[in-house]
């Protein structure tokens, strides 16, 4: 969930100033409305296991999972600011590893939900039969220590039935987390050797987990600035440079790490110490002690996160660019990329109109979708058919037919305890 920040000099005024994090709409309503435009692209939006009660998320995302015939993603978030808290009522922040141990429990009751509450073939939609088969259908009880639920789905299984799962996390507890759940991982950073050692560390956690490595997809930042000459791509590069907001950028940081960066020089290199809270994002902490190691000042850092963020930034023609990115799949294992803009639409214009084409011909980038008007899953994955979670995913293990093995009472309903103070299940 993105509020105003409010860090940086105790206000909102450099946040306002610089459009940042600033009059931002309900992206489930506006994916809702270019799902019915469109017929192969995908969409994922960003929800957090902080606050948002797991009932309401699983019915949210069902919905537009049905919607957009199966085109939808999960960013799974914790959340570690007070301006959320503050913002939905609730009295203080969660300390960060501990959201993570929530957030266990939150898939848990997701998947409950998706993948076991209602069996295939529960609809009928038969005059003589009725609408659905109730023996088919299963209340979710879960009694855990953090999050408690007990209902019934209340849609339908949709054509993913659990969405395509995104996470971010880069801290020690977001990495097994993301080698538990995560199908797709952004990741932050231009240096594609330590890109690739993350990539390498969370697929073999994701090993541990019993899972296939490969399913685990990484796309990091990567913000092209690109003209049919290189003196073309500079010129565009320094024409956006013009209007960078350096204190911008500095409170993003401020509220990303917790810190004021106001109370520093900025025109000093910066001394950067364990000063920061543990409730901030870990990925921006590490990324600011390195920059710190490097004698960079708070100028500069501001400058160069307002303009572009901590990602890599090819300049010049598609050919180039096109380089760039085969040393990144070949050194740093990844997948794909998230792709910044420094000009919205111009730059994505360029990638569409210079890059992939010379992307396609030479065979790193496909022509068309592996399932064109398939779902999400599908065409991440590559295979037409596959639209549900993999066998030897997490949440795969909470389908009917295995949860009912341990958890179902004699109503054939699933009751899960897990919580501190509840009786177990038997095991």
């Amino acid at each position: 969930m993105a509020l105003v920040i409010d860090v940086y000099q105790g206000n909102s005024d450099a946040a306002f100033r610089g459009g940042d994090a600033v009059a931002q709409l309900d992206p489930v309503v506006m994916v809702s409305a270019m799902a019915a435009v469109t017929t192969s692209v995908s969409f994922g939006i960003t929800g957090s296991t902080t606050y948002i009660p797991p009932y309401l998320l699983a019915r949210t995302w069902g919905t537009l999972d049905h919607m957009t015939k199966g085109r939808i993603a999960w960013n799974i978030v914790t959340s570690y600011g007070s301006k959320s808290s503050n913002a939905l009522g609730f009295d203080k922040v969660t300390p960060h590893d501990k959201r993570y141990l929530e957030a266990d429990e939150y898939m848990e009751i997701m998947y409950s939900f998706w993948e076991g509450s209602w069996e295939d073939g529960a609809q009928l939609w038969s005059p003589e039969k009725g609408a659905y088969d109730p023996s088919k259908i299963h209340k979710i009880t879960y009694n855990g220590e953090f999050h408690k639920t007990s209902a019934f789905s209340q849609s339908h299984p949709s054509p993913q039935r659990t969405p395509i799962l995104f996470q971010a996390g880069s801290s020690k507890a977001g990495k097994q987390f993301a080698a538990r759940h995560a199908e797709a991982i952004f990741v932050g950073g231009g240096d594609p050797v330590e890109i690739g050692k993350m990539v390498k560390e969370v697929r073999a956690l994701a090993a541990q987990e019993g899972r296939d490595p490969e399913d685990v997809k990484f796309f990091p930042l990567l913000t092209p600035i690109l003209g049919r000459t290189l003196e073309e791509a500079q010129a565009k590069h320094d024409v956006a440079e013009k209007y960078v907001d350096w204190e911008g950028g500095l409170a993003m940081l401020s509220d990303f790490t917790g810190l004021d960066l106001s109370k520093f020089p900025p025109d000093e290199p910066i001394k950067f110490d364990d000063a920061v809270g543990e409730n901030n994002i870990q990925t921006m902490v590490n990324a600011l002690r390195n920059l710190a190691k490097d004698g960079m000042t708070l100028r500069q850092l501001g400058h160069d996160f307002a303009f572009l963020g901590f990602g890599c930034i090819p300049i010049g023609t598609p050919d180039m660019v096109a380089d760039v990115i085969e040393n990144w799949i070949e050194v740093a294992d990844i997948d794909g990329f998230n792709l910044g803009y420094v000009s919205n639409p111009g730059s994505y214009e360029d990638i569409v109109e210079l890059l992939i084409p010379v992307l396609q011909e030479r065979g790193i980038m496909w022509k068309d979708y592996a399932s064109p008007g398939g779902t999400f899953r599908e065409n991440l994955y590559k295979k037409p058919g596959s639209k549900t979670l993999p066998l030897n995913h997490r949440g795969a293990q909470f389908r009917y037919d295995v949860l009912k093995k341990e958890y179902a009472d004699e109503n054939g309903h699933i009751i899960i305890n897990k919580g501190e103070g509840v009786p177990p299940n038997k095991q």
